[in-house]
């Protein structure tokens, strides 16, 4: 079974950047707020679930990768 999860840059300001997310790229309505400087994440409704936790870690990955925050993405499993 596949588990894809996408995420979009909404604002950034600081040290806080605003990502959407979902299972759907035309519907990604909960909010995923990445501390650049500790690069710990918090969703806006407090439901630490697998799609959360999913976009999480690819834009933490991604960062890795390129020392950027990306813009957009998808996480798939």
């Amino acid at each position: 079974m596949a588990s894809l999860v996408y995420f979009r840059k909404e604002s950034e300001d600081g040290m806080v950047i605003r990502y959407s997310f979902g299972e759907d790229p035309a519907e990604m309505m909960r909010l995923l707020i990445m501390n650049t400087y500790t690069r710990t994440a918090q969703p806006d409704d407090g439901d630490v679930d697998y799609t959360f936790l999913k976009a999480s870690r690819k834009i933490n990955a991604v960062y890795d990768e390129r020392a950027q925050w990306p813009e957009r993405g998808m996480s798939a499993s």
